[in-house]
């Protein structure tokens, strides 16, 4: 659990958030550009991420865990299933709904894209930092983790 800073403190905790924020932001940008996403809008890439981590599911489910209305995801699942990146198929369960989930070429260029950012960030640290800061960063990024944790 993070300590709760001081009075006096609290500007250099204001400080970090906006140039961890800022940072975070250009680096998304960065790696979405050698990521090789095409034509995918961001909806697109995140209802992708969503079948990939959660495994297949109905456009209403989806739909659901994306926070958009069942209609405008089956109008973006349908580009999607033209483009080959999902297919859908009968739910055993219930023949009335069709149960979505990634193909073999999306995998493939979900891989391919994943490669592409990793290979990227690998060769701008040994170009742009040495050894001694990458050691840095990777102290920074295990106290940066603490951000994300759940409390318990």
């Amino acid at each position: 659990m993070i300590d709760k800073l001081t009075d006096i403190e609290a500007p250099l905790a204001a400080t970090i958030a906006e140039e961890l924020r800022t940072f975070a932001s250009k680096l998304k940008r960065k790696l979405r550009e050698q990521g090789h996403v095409g034509d995918l809008t961001s909806s697109q890439a995140s209802a992708l991420v969503r079948l990939e981590k959660a495994g297949p599911m109905t456009t209403s489910a989806l739909a659901r865990c994306e926070g958009m209305r069942p209609q405008s995801m089956g109008s973006l699942l349908a580009t999607l299933e033209l483009s080959g990146l999902v297919a859908g198929m009968p739910d055993p369960s219930d023949g009335r709904q069709t149960i979505l989930s990634l193909t073999d070429k999306c995998r493939l260029l979900i891989h391919e894209g994943r490669a592409a950012r990793q290979d990227w960030l690998t060769r701008a640290l040994e170009a742009k930092l040495s050894v001694d800061e990458q050691k840095q960063v990777l102290s920074a990024i295990t106290s940066l983790k603490r951000l994300t944790e759940d409390d318990e």
